[in-house]
């Protein structure tokens, strides 16, 4: 084949990804829900991991937020017992994950 053919992909379009995907299902427990303060938690604890980071909101109103955007995660308005998911794309997908969901299993240190 020659360098002109459809079948032949240059290098340089393409790459070999290496990822761990992780995720883990939880619940909010915390009364006041996911508001402004542990949102900002969230985010602050996100953004310190290189993956990807995403939320998702199950129940009667269905979302998805960027764990990484304060008011992504705030319209997701999350009330307590919202049953939601903790996805993470990367190198450090599983720490990552493990982080988040140990706010959500504190309650945010919203209460004792």
């Amino acid at each position: 084949m020659n360098a002109e053919s459809p079948f032949i992909i240059p290098h340089s379009t393409f790459s070999i990804c290496s990822h761990a995907n992780a995720s883990k299902d939880i619940v909010v427990s915390n009364k006041l829900g996911l508001h402004a303060r542990p949102a900002m938690q969230f985010v602050d604890v996100a953004n310190g991991f290189a993956s990807e980071i995403k939320v998702l909101k199950f129940g009667d109103e269905p979302g998805e937020a960027d764990g990484k955007s304060v008011m992504q995660m705030i319209i997701l308005a999350a009330t307590e017992g919202t049953p939601m998911r903790i996805e993470a794309d990367g190198d450090d997908a599983d720490a990552a994950v493990k982080a988040l969901a140990e706010l959500f299993e504190s309650k945010f240190g919203e209460e004792e």
